[in-house]
């Protein structure tokens, strides 16, 4: 085979590949923050056993973004003719105009956030300013970029400003994912530490977290069923 027909050939099953790693990542990451949640409102554990547990999940779910962004920046495009234009595999490109590469990208960039989060969480002793300061302000970002994320998403796939409304597996996966994100903004609201060491709403920051999560692992899994676009 040479290497024009492998460079023809190679993107198609790398896409499944990385439409397969996306979906499982997003399934046992989200698996992994509903478990800590769940740990977290049980008192089961320590606080850092629990902060464990996030941050491997939260290593899942960068995993996932930065697979996504391969998906995005990789996908053939119909030419005139109606076949499928190909391109060498890139592992990073810029694509302003895509909203899929934007919304990709941005949630990517909220998982690296929320990984600001996670490891912060393993530091003991904070005060509640250092608290609100080191992992709450993460996490909130991490939300709206999320929310952000899943809005981009819906307008790619619904083709408008004005639609969020599609067809398919692969308009139900971006809702499924973008109620997740807004139960991950409530969580993250109701786990702001007031100045008495208390969050203003432990319970409903932690089944928020479970709610979020749950979605984000549901949509992993209704992913392996959707073909990437020309793969």
């Amino acid at each position: 085979m040479s290497a024009t027909e492998s460079a023809q050939t190679r993107p198609p099953s790398a896409l499944r590949r990385a439409n397969a790693v996306a979906a499982g990542a997003f399934l046992v990451g989200g698996s992994l923050f509903a478990i800590g949640a769940v740990l977290a409102q049980a008192d089961i554990g320590d606080p850092r056993m629990v902060a464990i547990v996030y941050l491997v999940g939260g290593v899942f779910f960068s995993t996932g973004g930065y697979a996504s962004v391969l998906l995005a920046i990789n996908a053939p495009h119909r030419r005139r003719d109606g076949a499928w234009a190909r391109a060498p595999w890139r592992w990073w490109a810029e694509h302003p105009g895509a909203y899929d590469h934007l919304a990709a990208v941005t949630l990517f960039a909220g998982t690296l956030v929320f990984g600001v989060n996670l490891v912060d969480s393993l530091i003991g002793n904070l005060t509640p300013a250092q608290q609100d300061r080191l992992i709450w302000n993460p996490d909130i970002i991490g939300c709206i970029l999320f929310l952000l994320s899943g809005f981009l998403a819906m307008v790619d796939i619904s083709g408008s400003w004005l639609r969020l409304r599609g067809e398919g597996l692969g308009w139900w996966i971006v809702f499924v994912n973008q109620a997740g994100s807004v139960l991950f903004m409530v969580s993250g609201v109701a786990s702001f530490v007031r100045a008495d060491g208390d969050m203003i709403a432990v319970g409903i920051a932690n089944w928020g977290t479970f709610g979020g999560a749950a979605c984000f692992a549901v949509a992993g899994l209704m992913q392996f069923w959707e073909v990437p676009e020309g793969g």
